[in-house]
């Protein structure tokens, strides 16, 4: 399922069936397009719209269900607000004919869940995450530090595994955490809002911090939180072009977790030339 949290057609802009010609365009394409960029198959939208403001015409144009009221709760800063304030009106939109047998079917193989296993980290993980890390030493200057190590590389782990690649990733994972789970990370609070760490800092950290160090933090975690592996694959490589000082090749040897597909040691070793 996924959300459409804003549509706005500007006043500037009103053109006939403008807004239900450009859900149906949306609808003939985001299917294969959530397919191609997260992995899996994508079968219902959904959306809410303010009764006291809006109408929802255009969802209805569009052929769009309404299903009735939410309890009104809204999001915050602390997450949910503590009282109901003004219930809203949700409108889905199935995606196929069979999308509610595809979505109630119990054979869980048949959702077509292509895509790497990713996990949604709790409050106790995001907890735990930057402890496993504040035993290494921070290789910055004391000068101009904003953010402790131990948070910057807690978030880039959290990003990690939840499914981002890419220091520009981890960024944008990081920047879109709401203030309680950055002051779950430890965030620096600044202006009485909790701030997260930049793409350069994540990055900076990341290439300055020993490779080893970074999977023995790690598997502190995993222990802890990671699945339970009843076997190991152990695999090796030799880097092209890789040598150290004595001109001899580089190797790789890495063991990975079968049901975890965690990396519990990463070893690089050139013994021979």
């Amino acid at each position: 399922m996924a959300n459409n949290s804003r549509f706005l057609i500007l006043p500037d802009w009103h053109r006939p069936n403008i807004g239900s010609r450009v859900l149906s365009l949306i609808e003939r394409r985001i299917a294969d397009d959530w397919q191609a960029h997260f992995g899996h198959s994508l079968f219902l939208l959904e959306t809410f719209v303010d009764p006291e403001r809006f109408y929802g015409g255009v969802y209805r144009a569009a052929n769009w269900v309404e299903l009735g009221l939410t309890q009104g709760y809204r999001r915050t800063h602390q997450g949910y607000s503590a009282t109901a304030d003004v219930p809203k009106r949700v409108f889905i939109r199935p995606l196929y004919p069979d999308t509610r047998a595809r979505l109630t079917q119990p054979d869980y193989p048949q959702l077509q869940l292509t895509g790497d296993p990713k996990i949604m980290l709790n409050a106790e993980q995001m907890r735990a995450l930057p402890l496993c890390f504040s035993d290494i030493k921070d290789p910055r200057r004391p000068q101009g530090r904003r953010h402790r190590l131990s948070v910057v590389l807690g978030i880039a782990a959290g990003a990690t595994l939840c499914g981002m690649s890419g220091y520009k990733a981890m960024a944008n994972w990081a920047g879109g955490l709401g203030q309680q789970a950055r002051e779950r990370f430890g965030c620096r609070r600044e202006n009485k809002r909790y701030v997260v760490p930049s793409e350069f800092v994540i990055r900076d950290c990341l290439v300055r911090v020993e490779p080893g160090t970074l999977d023995r933090a790690l598997n502190l975690w995993n222990q802890a939180w990671g699945l339970q592996d009843s076997a190991l694959a152990i695999d090796g490589k030799t880097m092209k072009n890789a040598l150290d000082e004595t001109g001899c090749q580089t190797h790789i040897l890495s063991v990975v977790g079968h049901e975890s597909k965690a990396c519990y040691a990463q070893k690089k070793s050139a013994p021979y030339p």
